[in-house]
Formats: structure tokens, sequence, C-alpha cells
């Protein structure tokens, strides 16, 4: 598509919360860890930012299952992996990293995104003379036909496989605005140096695709980056954005321990029996304990349920970096629209919706005078951890002059939860621990952390 659609790079979370995986046969815990080395390794690679193809922050849009079928993947603390890496990249809509997959290593960039599951990479994608090639990888395989993924003894719906031609196991996402990707599931290792590199990962290797990069799945799913590697945490900082800006900003990445994770807040990652059945709940997704928003230091009339997932699993309260901005069920939707309103509704723009996303729009002109009015906005959870938004970036510059509150309302992508995007990230240190089941927040300046 010539044109990028922010509601569309929005969407790319659907592929967890729309959809509960039923159960396998496969067991990630039995694969043989010793190509790991099973001792603390020091890996080194480099992120950087491209610019945001139009679908790249896409969820896959799959058919519904009952979450209560999902299995849930327990990994021993005894098997986690000591990783120490530290790394940089530049932050525009998304973060983009450049991984080193294959023996010798090619690099490939992919969305780094804690909403998806199943980590893909572009695949002999001509003219694109940086995608994948697997003819040049000695550590390549393709999954075939019989591999208990490719046939589980109960359809899973969130990765639709079928066997084509030449036996080889297939798989295709079909993302919400009708673009799709598909291709062979196969298993490839992360090379960082001739001693160094993870055990061969399931993947997705994409012949067909509408986007410029892959994506790296770091949710809690069993095909997730984070479980097949079996790494123990991982944490980013996202820079301030200047949407003009010539270049862009630089954060920081850490997968394993994080030197500045005593200074963090944390809050623990809500879980859920796998009895309890939630048709519209993502048991992989970063749950977390949400219980209220502040705007210009006045506490919002919301309560704190609206956070939480009811019966059916609607109200989940997920943190994702694959999402820009952020969506708010109409409970609390309505509750911060009736604030700007209140304190400066005369100033908003009348009958504008950017991208079909964002209506709390302003001219830009009048953003500085609109920012100090509305003041800092906190999102509030439990043991008194909070994130931060400063009155100066509580707008997004959207381009055109004009200026946006950056929350939308989350029916608008088709999805009854609450997802805080990177868009209100910025600034601040996100640690996910994965093997405490937590997640941690610092203030930092991101450009310097």
């Amino acid at each position: 598509m010539a044109q990028s659609k922010a509601l569309l790079k929005a969407l790319i979370f659907l592929i967890s919360i729309c959809f509960s995986s039923a159960k396998s046969n496969y067991n990630p815990n039995t694969h043989n860890p010793s190509s790991l080395h099973n001792k603390s390794l020091s890996l080194s690679f480099s992120l950087s930012s491209l610019p945001l193809s139009p679908h790249s922050t896409l969820r896959a849009s799959l058919i519904k299952s009952s979450s209560s079928q999902r299995p849930k993947t327990q990994i021993s603390p005894n098997s986690y992996l000591n990783y120490d890496v530290r790394s940089s990249f530049k932050y525009s809509m998304a973060l983009i990293v450049s991984l080193p997959i294959g023996t010798p290593p090619q690099t490939q960039n992919m969305v780094l995104d804690t909403g998806s599951q199943l980590s893909w990479i572009q695949c002999n994608k001509k003219p694109d003379p940086t995608s994948f090639d697997p003819a040049l990888s000695s550590t390549f395989s393709i999954l075939p036909c019989n591999h208990p993924i490719c046939k589980p003894a109960i359809p899973d719906y969130t990765l639709p496989t079928s066997c084509d031609q030449n036996r080889h196991c297939h798989y295709s996402y079909f993302y919400a605005d009708g673009t799709y990707a598909e291709g062979n599931l196969v298993k490839e290792k992360l090379t960082f140096s001739p001693s160094q590199s993870t055990p061969p990962l399931i993947l997705g290797c994409a012949a067909k695709s509408a986007e410029a990069e892959g994506i790296l799945g770091m949710n809690l799913g069993r095909f997730s980056f984070p479980s097949q590697a079996k790494l123990n945490k991982f944490s980013y900082c996202v820079p301030t954005r200047q949407r003009l800006a010539k270049t862009s900003p630089t954060g920081s990445f850490y997968l394993g321990q994080n030197p500045n994770s005593n200074t963090f807040a944390y809050v623990n990652i809500l879980t859920f029996p796998k009895s309890q059945r939630m048709p519209n709940l993502d048991p992989s997704a970063y749950t977390l304990p949400m219980v209220g928003i502040r705007m210009g230091g006045r506490k919002l009339n919301i309560s704190a349920a609206v956070f939480r997932p009811n019966l059916g699993g609607s109200g989940q309260t997920m943190i994702d970096s694959g999402t820009e901005y952020t969506y708010l069920v109409d409970e609390a939707y309505t509750k911060i629209r009736e604030e700007v309103l209140r304190l400066v509704g005369p100033k908003m723009r009348k009958n504008y919706v950017y991208e079909n996303t964002l209506e709390m729009c302003f001219n830009g002109g009048d953003s500085i005078m609109i920012g100090r009015l509305l003041g800092d906005m906190v999102f509030e959870f439990e043991k008194g951890a909070e994130v931060l938004i400063e009155k100066s970036r509580i707008l997004d510059d959207v381009g055109s002059g004009v200026h946006c509150l950056g929350i939308g309302r989350s029916e608008t992508l088709g999805i009854p939860s609450n997802i805080i995007g990177n868009f209100h990230q910025q600034n601040l240190w996100v640690e996910f621990d994965v093997s405490n089941r937590r997640v941690g927040f610092g203030r930092a300046d991101c450009s310097r952390s």
C-alpha cells in the first residue's frame, strides 16, 4: 500500500488478542539446550531503525478459539540462560531490531513486538537483496508435514498450518487489512559468533508478504523468542521521538540483566487458570494490574475493574511494544475525553479524526499551551508503580500542523482490551522479567541511557 495507516500499525496485537491457541503434542522443553552451551553468554549485535512499512505493526487476524484450550508453557528456573546483551536502536514508530540469523549469519530486520508470539523473517523476497537466503545457511531446515506442530492433535488456530506440494509445513497469517504473510515453518539459529548461538528456533520463513520487515515475537507464548531461547528477562528504553527530525533518536535494549533494574518499580503479570474460559483474553500477553488514570493531578472517575478482564476476558490491560498508540475500552476512553473537553474543549478540532484512530486533536500552534492545560498524565498500577506521560509529550505531532492525544478507542480495533503502546513508553525503562512473571518501570532519559 502506498499510504501508511496508523490504525493498521496498531492492529498488530490482534494475533494474540483475538485468538487463543489449542493444545498440541509439541513440547518446546524437549529441545536439546546443549547448543546454547549451558553457560552465561555475552552476546552483542546491532539494532537499528528503519522507516516503518505500512503494515509492519499489524497483528495477524485469525479464527477465534477458546482460550481455555491453550497449553501453558512453564520453564524451570534452572532452564533459563544468562544472556548478557546490550545494544541500541533508533525509534520512529516501532522498534526495529537487526538480528544475525543463520550460519554464517545474515542480518535481518524485525519488529521487536511484545504482543506477538511466532517470529518470522523475509525469505528470498525479490527484488530485496537483504531478505534471508536459506541456501546460504548451513543450519537452516524446513519442518516436514509430519512434524507435531504441523499436525497437532487439536488444531491451533493461532498458527494455521497445512502441507504444501513439497510435503513441507506451510503457515499463513491473514492480517486485519486483508493482507497476509505466508511461507514455511523452519528451524534456524541466531548465530552471534562462531562459538555462540541459540538452539534451532521455530520461525516463519515468509515467501509472500506485504511487510518490509519480519516480526520478533516476544510475548509469553510457547513459540515466542523468550520461550524458545530460554531468555529470563529483557528490557528496552524508548527515547522521545521527533516526527520531523532528520535523524531518529537512539534508545537502549538489553537481553538479560539490566544494570538499572534496582531503580525499577515492579508489578506482577496477571495470570489466569487454564480452566477459566475467556474467549476475549490473550493468555500470552503481558497483562498488567492497572488501577487508574490521573490527568493534570486529578484522578479520573474510572473504576479499577475497567482495566481487569471480566469473565469473558474483556478489559484486559497489556503493554505492547508493537502497537504505536494506546487504546482504551469505552468506559476509560470516555472519561479521558470528558476531561479533555472540560480543560481544552474549545481548542479541539471539529470533525477531525486522524487515520480513523485519534479524535482528540488540535492545531500544532497551540500544542504547547494545550499540553500545559492538560498537564501530566499518569497510568497507575498496583504496588504504586506508575507510567508518567509528561505534558510536553502528551500530544503527538501527526503531521500537517496537527497534534493529537495519542489515545484511541479499542473498539476501532475490534477488540475489547486496553493496550499501552510504545508512544506512552517514551523515556521509560520497561523490563519484562519473564522468570519472575513481572514487569518493571523506571523513568529515564532514554536518549542517554
